[in-house]
């Protein structure tokens, strides 16, 4: 099949390679001359793992191009994909106008049947206006032809996002007529040779699943940290709550980890964006609300625990900060925890000496100006003449260190994990102070030891 994609994004761009890789000839558009060029010559503007040889593969074999020519696209796809940017307004609603441009940019242009297929996240409703602005441009050229608008919402993981693509565990489509539902069964038939991963539904509510889905996972996690925090004050250990109540398959063991606050691009925009869209409609959505305000505070943790720790005396002392991303395997800094962290303690006249494996750069990008943040080569290099270590990111390469170089580096043997990489008892059997999310019971254990 012919595919054109607008957006070169995250969502865009991985789009773009896994169609391409089973064989449709895809053609992404982006208004970005930089980085169109960039991707023509190779360059892939996030990390994400797997992506960069599968672009590369398909770009070379010819399945895969990229244009900034917006006509050229509409004539060349049979399915239009829009994965652009939905980002939130001031009110927490999603902004539509890129999606909207994108919708009247293919009825300026098209000639033929097209299938728009929405794949940005976007609120209830908004297949009508894509719709809508097609029709509009349609009738100011004078002419009358068929278009279906779908919703397809992609349910891609960062740090995992081509597997899931390649491997969906669900095709969600929102369709309104068999047409429409044939040709995107045929841009999918290669992720569906197992058995037929598609769940078609009428448009609506393939745009409330994908928001719905985000809402219940951050749910989970809020929910976590909450029973986290109630364990601190109680003296029970979360981790051990975690596994009684994750053998329930009821609950299961995904997404109960406690911690410092999820970020990213999706839970924090859109538990917000469903939040408005109750309003919209004279709902109060008491739960969701509770969910964006716990995990809001939950942000702060690792700075009360380090002002109580210093007895508020946090001016002068340096930091040293291992996890700058949101969440490991991306270099996604949006929402990321790491920059309340540092952001509080700058106020407070502290200093970070950070390290992160990928998100340096983005890092370097968001807080060029600031003197007060050293970016640090190594793990190991961040550590040296911290008055503290602080673990804001679970990368895999944080859960075995040298606890031995911890204490000699640090002025002060003290560790605050806000993701529980570590058993409590275990590493302050190795001389080092350890506060960590929930952990009540175990470092009530090793103070008395």
């Amino acid at each position: 099949m012919k595919i054109a994609i607008f957006g070169t994004g995250y969502v865009g761009l991985v789009t773009g390679a896994c169609l391409a890789d089973v064989g449709h000839q895809v053609l992404c558009v982006d208004v970005d001359e930089k980085k169109i060029q960039n991707l023509k010559n190779g360059l892939i503007p996030i990390y994400e793992p797997g992506l960069e040889p599968i672009v590369k593969l398909n770009v070379e074999a010819g399945r895969l191009s990229f244009t900034t020519n917006a006509e050229e696209a509409v004539a060349f796809g049979d399915l239009q994909f829009i994965a652009v940017g939905t980002p939130p307004d001031e009110d927490g609603s999603a902004d539509l106008q890129y999606v909207l441009t994108v919708a009247r940019t293919i009825g300026r242009h098209m000639q033929d049947y097209k299938v728009v297929v929405d794949k940005s996240t976007v609120p209830v409703g908004t297949g009508d206006k894509v719709g809508a602005a097609i029709s509009d441009e349609l009738e100011r050229r004078g002419v009358s032809l068929d278009f279906d608008v779908v919703s397809n919402p992609e349910f891609l993981k960062e740090g995992d996002a081509v597997g899931d693509f390649m491997k969906p565990d669900r095709i969600v489509v929102g369709v309104q007529s068999e047409r429409a539902v044939s040709l995107m069964r045929e841009a999918y038939e290669p992720f569906n040779r197992n058995h037929d991963r598609m769940v078609v539904m009428d448009v609506r509510s393939a745009e409330l699943t994908k928001y719905a889905a985000n809402a219940m996972l951050a749910t989970k996690i809020s929910f976590m940290n909450e029973i986290a925090n109630l364990a601190e004050l109680l003296g029970a250990d979360i981790e051990q709550v975690r596994k009684g109540i994750g053998s329930d398959p009821r609950i299961g063991y995904h997404f109960i980890y406690p911690g410092c606050g999820y970020g990213g691009s999706c839970f924090p925009k859109d538990v917000k964006a469903l939040v408005r869209t109750a309003k919209d409609v004279a709902y109060d959505a008491k739960l969701l609300s509770s969910v964006e305000s716990v995990n809001d505070s939950q942000k702060h943790v690792l700075f009360r625990k380090l002002s109580e720790h210093f007895n508020g005396k946090l001016a002068g002392r340096t930091f040293a900060l291992w996890g700058l991303a949101f969440k490991p395997n991306t270099d996604d800094m949006r929402e990321a925890s790491s920059r309340v962290l540092m952001e509080s303690l700058w106020a407070a006249g502290a200093k970070v000496q950070a390290f992160d494996p990928k998100a340096m750069e983005e890092t370097q990008r968001i807080y060029a100006d600031k003197d007060e943040l050293m970016l640090c080569g190594t793990k190991e290099q961040a550590l040296k003449g911290a008055d503290a270590l602080i673990i804001c990111t679970e990368w895999k390469e944080f859960r075995s260190p040298d606890f031995g170089y911890i204490v000699s580096a640090l002025k002060e043997p003290v560790i605050f994990d806000g993701r529980n990489l570590y058993d409590p008892e275990r590493v302050q059997r190795k001389g080092v102070q350890y506060y960590g999310i929930g952990r009540g019971l175990s470092i009530s254990k090793g103070v008395e030891a």
